[in-house]
């Protein structure tokens, strides 16, 4: 038994040496690599597209946001996907100001089916190639006063799909929320930023990104329907040799879940999602990455796809050994003590992956101090739970599941809240 403990032990360590080794290099480029000045700017016409399920007390001060922001007016238009609604959602959207298209199919069920069904209506309506791109976001977002104008910037630097700087508008609210936010904040200045002053691509996070008319043409129509239609959209694009860009100025902010029951149900459908994408795609990645030697390829499966899948190996594996033990009267405390000294060296690695996410981005959390130092100690906890939730993900059937947005507030109580912390 002790035998099979190191081996256990060495191979999971190996694993993750391998898949993970070169993101280190992530946290030095931003300090080695300048950004590149912008080229030449023109003001281009946006879609602001939105799908939105039973989002009424949210979906006003999006739209809210979207008006406010610094760029001009004549040059934007919202349109929502009212999407198996039964609240006021579409009313509340149409008194804003956007174009609402309502929709009712409860076999099809998702967000990628909402998004499609948008698309293909705009097209009929003869609206849809009126501009010369797209930007997706969830009812529950605010954008920041500059954020359409900062991404308008990166497009007119050639990049034709592009990510933005995630922020949480609910960080405060307990262990989860700040879990989140922290995992979102390293996600997109030590990933995605690093990606995007190295020459690589960055990767699409489930809102906040944009598209141009070119790929949407490219596209026909939205096709992409998984469970993590945003990991399957960037993996599609990565595969037909699209570099996804990133805009570090762009923020917007997004609300997390504040009961663990539906965040175990959200987590639980990133994880099987994933499972979906390379069970799809998985031939063609491998190709890129061995064949081709596209590094993005090879960067989007280390980043979401081994954790999980060693977490789940590594769970069975110290419970089948623990059972084993118990069955045959052997003495288990040799397997115990190593699982303790794993998780205490990974809740330390975690522990401080949160305190440089924390203090680097400081000044962007709107939370009180007390509150941002006490998700340095909740910050692993969150992430270990992902190790339960895998487990069960990949073994598991799994279904899209709204989540409830308790969070009611303007981009202007943000900015109240930042300028009054202590």
């Amino acid at each position: 038994m002790i035998f099979a403990v190191h081996m256990i032990n060495y191979i999971i360590l190996g694993v993750l040496a391998v898949c993970f080794a070169y993101q280190a290099v992530y946290f030095f480029i931003p300090y080695l690599k300048k950004e590149k000045e912008h080229r030449p700017e023109k003001r281009n016409r946006f879609a602001v597209l939105i799908a939105a399920r039973n989002e009424e007390g949210v979906i006003g001060h999006l739209i809210e946001s979207i008006w406010m922001q610094d760029y001009p007016e004549e040059l934007l238009d919202i349109y929502v996907a009212a999407d198996n609604c039964n609240d006021n959602t579409a009313r509340v959207a149409r008194e804003k100001g956007a174009f609402v298209y309502e929709r009712f199919n409860k076999i099809q069920v998702g967000k990628g089916y909402a998004l499609n069904y948008l698309l293909n209506a705009m097209k009929q309506d003869g609206k849809r190639d009126q501009y010369d791109g797209y930007f997706i976001f969830d009812a529950d977002n605010l954008l920041d006063r500059n954020y359409i104008k900062e991404m308008n910037r990166t497009f007119c630097d050639g990049f034709r799909v592009i990510t933005s700087y995630r922020n949480t508008k609910n960080f405060g609210s307990n262990w989860l929320t700040s879990g989140y936010g922290l995992w979102f904040l390293h996600e997109a200045q030590w990933l995605n930023r690093a990606r995007m002053l190295a020459g690589t691509s960055c990767a699409v996070s489930g809102t906040g990104f944009f598209f141009s008319r070119e790929i949407l043409e490219r596209m026909g129509e939205w096709n992409y329907f998984l469970l993590t239609e945003d990991i399957e959209f960037t993996v599609s694009q990565i595969l037909q040799g699209e570099k996804i860009g990133y805009n570090k100025n762009a923020i917007f902010y997004d609300e997390q879940p504040e009961r663990f029951v539906q965040s175990w149900h959200q987590r639980a459908r990133w994880v099987k999602g994933y499972q979906q994408v390379f069970a799809k795609y998985g031939k063609q990645i491998a190709k890129g990455i061995f064949k081709d030697r596209n590094f993005a390829c090879f960067d989007m499966t280390m980043s979401i796809w081994p954790a999980f899948a060693v977490t789940a190996f590594s769970i069975g594996a110290n419970l089948a050994l623990i059972l084993a033990g118990l069955l045959t009267d052997q003495d288990i405390s040799f397997v115990l003590y190593n699982g303790a000294l794993s998780f205490a060296k990974t809740y330390g690695m975690m522990g401080l992956l949160g305190a440089w996410t924390l203090f680097t981005e400081w000044k962007q959390i709107h939370a009180s101090a007390g509150r941002k130092l006490f998700s340095l100690l909740t910050f692993p906890g969150f992430m270990f739970t992902f190790a339960p939730i895998a487990f069960v993900a990949i073994v598991k059937k799994v279904e899209w599941k709204p989540i409830e947005h308790r969070c009611i507030m303007g981009v202007g109580q943000l900015h109240v809240h930042k300028v009054n912390e202590p």
